[in-house]
C-alpha cells in the first residue's frame, strides 16, 4: 500500500459561491496538508473569486437551467502536475476533465456522491418530462461514477441511493464530510440574540437555501399556534413564498436573510432546537454544524438524515409530513433540551473534518499504484 501525499481535487462548485458542495472541497483542500502534504483544485472561474496558490480557474460559460451557477471549459489547466491521486466532487464538465487527468497520469480517481441528482428534475421541468427527465438523469450518473476507481458517499443513506436506486455498479465507501469543529462549538448567543431582536421563549430555527426541496412550509406549520418562534437565516428562490405562508398564519416567523460565517456559531447557539424538514439532502452539514454547537435537531426521518440525527442523542425525527409528528418531536426535544445538548457536545470528534480526512486516506492509500 503507498501512501497518498498529493491530491487533485475537481469540481464544477467552488468558491465564492456558497454551498455544501464548496464548503466541503474548501475545508477539506485547507485541513488536508495537517496530515499528508497538499490537495490542488481545479474549479469554474467565477467572477468575486481570485485563485490563489494551488488554484487554478478553468474558463466558464452559465449553466443552463443554473444561471447563477458556472460549466467550466472541460479542459487541464496549464501548470497542473500529476498528483498521487485524484478527486472529482461533481459529475459535469470538470469531473470528466478529472477523469480524463487521472486516466492520463495513471493514477486512481476517487469521485464524491454529493447530490441527489434526478431528484432535482421535478423541480426544473414540466410535469410530462419528469419521468423520462429522471430516466435519462440516471442514467447519466451510472455512466459517470462506473467511470471512476471508486466513490465516497458521506451517509449510508447516499451509498444505498447509488447502488440501488441509480444502480451504479462500483465500490462505494462512507465517508462523512465532516466539518471545522475548531469554527463550529458552543458559544455565547447573548449579543446575536440582541443584534437580531429575538425573543426569550422557545427559539428554533434553521439556515440555508431558501428552495422549494427544502420544504420550510411544512417547519413555519410545526410553529403555528404554539409559543415557539422560527427564525430562518438564509436566502433562496423560495423566500418570498416563505414569507407570504409565515404571514397567512399565526406562527411568530423571523427572516434573518444571508448571515455572515462568523455569527453561524451564534446563531446555533442561540437555538433550543434546529429544526431541518428538507428530504433531498445527502447528509445535511447544517445539522452537523448545529450538533458540534450544542444544538439538538429535529429532522425528517428521511434520506440522509437518518443517519446525520441519531434519535434521542442529537435530536429527534418524525414521518414526513406528519405534521402531528413534528409538533410532538419539537416538544420532546424541548422537554430533554439538557440532556441532548450534552450529547451532542459529546459527539463533536467523531463530526470533525480531521477524523473524516483520516478515513478518506485510508481510501486514497489502497487505491494508490
Amino acid at each position: 500500500m503507498t501512501r497518498t501525499e498529493t491530491v487533485a481535487a475537481f469540481t464544477d462548485l467552488y468558491l465564492p459561491t456558497v454551498n455544501g458542495v464548496t464548503y466541503t472541497v474548501s475545508l477539506w483542500r485547507k485541513r488536508w496538508p495537517r496530515c499528508r502534504t497538499s490537495m490542488a483544485v481545479v474549479f469554474p472561474e467565477m467572477d468575486g473569486y481570485e485563485p490563489g496558490e494551488g488554484e487554478y480557474a478553468l474558463s466558464s460559460v452559465s449553466a443552463p437551467l443554473y444561471p447563477r451557477y458556472r460549466l467550466g471549459l472541460p479542459t487541464i489547466p496549464d501548470g497542473l502536475e500529476a498528483h498521487d491521486v485524484v478527486h472529482v466532487h461533481t459529475p459535469f464538465t470538470v469531473g470528466f476533465a478529472g477523469v480524463r487527468f487521472a486516466r492520463k497520469h495513471d493514477v486512481p480517481v476517487v469521485a464524491s456522491y454529493h447530490t441527489l441528482l434526478h431528484d432535482r428534475v421535478a423541480d426544473r421541468l414540466p410535469d410530462t418530462l419528469v419521468e423520462p427527465g429522471q430516466r435519462l438523469c440516471r442514467a447519466y450518473e451510472r455512466t459517470f461514477f462506473e467511470s471512476v476507481d471508486h466513490v465516497v458517499a458521506p451517509t449510508s443513506f447516499a451509498r444505498r441511493h447509488l447502488l440501488e436506486e441509480i444502480g451504479a455498479d462500483t465500490e462505494v465507501t462512507v465517508v462523512s464530510n465532516g466539518i471545522n469543529t475548531d469554527f463550529f462549538q458552543p458559544t455565547d448567543p447573548t449579543s446575536f440574540r440582541e443584534r437580531h431582536d429575538l425573543p426569550d421563549g422557545p427559539l428554533l430555527g434553521y439556515t440555508g437555501r431558501h428552495g422549494p426541496e427544502k420544504n420550510l412550509e411544512e417547519a413555519i406549520d410545526a410553529v403555528a399556534g404554539t409559543d415557539h418562534t422560527l427564525v430562518l437565516a438564509g436566502d433562496g428562490p423560495a423566500r418570498e413564498e416563505l414569507e407570504a405562508h409565515a404571514s397567512e398564519t399565526d406562527a411568530d416567523v423571523r427572516f434573518l436573510g444571508f448571515l455572515e460565517r462568523d455569527e453561524l456559531p451564534a446563531f446555533y447557539s442561540a437555538l433550543d432546537v434546529f429544526v431541518f424538514p428538507s428530504p433531498v439532502e445527502t447528509q445535511g452539514l447544517v445539522a452537523l454544524e448545529a450538533t458540534a454547537c450544542g444544538t439538538p435537531v429535529v429532522a425528517v426521518d428521511v434520506g440522509a438524515l437518518i443517519d446525520s440525527v441519531i434519535e434521542g442523542e442529537t435530536g429527534y425525527r418524525y414521518e414526513p409530513g406528519d405534521l402531528a409528528e413534528f409538533r410532538w418531536a419539537i416538544r420532546r426535544t424541548l422537554a430533554e433540551n439538557e440532556r441532548l445538548s450534552d450529547l451532542c457536545r459529546r459527539r463533536r470528534a467523531m463530526l470533525s473534518v480531521e477524523h473524516s480526512l483520516e478515513q478518506l486516506a485510508r481510501v486514497y492509500d489502497g487505491l494508490s499504484r
